[in-house]
């Protein structure tokens, strides 16, 4: 084999991880869509909260592979899933589980995704000028309020959140760091909601999800993303840069 043709299969193999989680994903939107819904978690809440009785420390395990998989190949279900996790676990302890879960999972698409076209991409932009260059710089200046921000926001998707950051070559343990703390408040909220489900299910009714854009709730949450944003906002009005 030619070091032409050697090279040309390296540079495919680089593509594989996004390709197949890209795959998986498409799949799993068509297969998934009527499996991972409210409907099936009522339907079999007796037989998980029975297996988790029986079985706590693998019914955790189980969880946390699961979850992390959804988040990793962006499947249907998330939503769902943090609320089972509060279902199964509680507020306190789902809420880490799925705040961890979601984390690995995240960080699995984020090394894909730079795996493949991520790293080829910053190299572009680093070498680009003009409006790309001011973007690009205006970014890596403010990175770490940058990503928080895209965690607390609740109108910025987490699939969007999960990809961008690696199209910007942002660091790992800075992208880990703030999808950890990140998503630990919107996390805390629909993870309460689903410790109530036992409840809302014995009523034949529907958990009510609008509760994230209650004032009382959203508003600490959008306090958080502003905070996020302050040093944004004062290096733009004095004009000066990281030390």
């Amino acid at each position: 084999m030619s070091a032409t043709s050697k090279t040309e299969n390296s540079g495919l193999a680089r593509y594989l991880p996004i390709l197949a989680i890209l795959a998986v994903a498409g799949v799993g939107a068509f297969a998934l869509r009527d499996t991972l819904n409210f409907e099936t978690l009522r339907e079999h809440r007796e037989a998980l909260l029975a297996f988790r009785d029986a079985n706590f420390a693998l019914t955790a395990l189980g969880f946390v592979a699961a979850y992390m998989l959804i988040v990793a190949f962006s499947l249907p279900g998330a939503t769902v899933a943090t609320l089972t996790g509060g279902f199964l676990f509680g507020t306190v302890l789902g809420t880490g589980l799925n705040v961890v879960a979601a984390t690995l999972g995240a960080i699995l698409i984020f090394l894909a995704a730079r795996a493949g076209f991520g790293r080829a991409l910053a190299e572009k932009m680093h070498t680009a000028e003009g409006k790309i260059a001011r973007v690009k710089r205006g970014i890596d200046e403010n990175q770490w309020s940058m990503l928080f921000l895209i965690r607390l926001v609740p109108v910025v998707p987490f699939f969007v959140a999960n990809l961008l950051p690696a199209l910007l070559n942002v660091p790992l343990h800075r992208y880990a760091i703030t999808t950890f703390f990140g998503i630990i408040p919107g996390g805390l909220v629909f993870t309460s909601v689903g410790a109530g489900l036992g409840k809302v299910f014995a009523a034949g009714e529907s958990p009510d999800l609008s509760i994230i854009f209650a004032p009382h709730v959203l508003g600490p949450i959008l306090g958080l993303a502003a905070l996020s944003a302050l040093p944004i906002v004062i290096k733009a009005v004095s004009g000066r840069k990281d030390i």
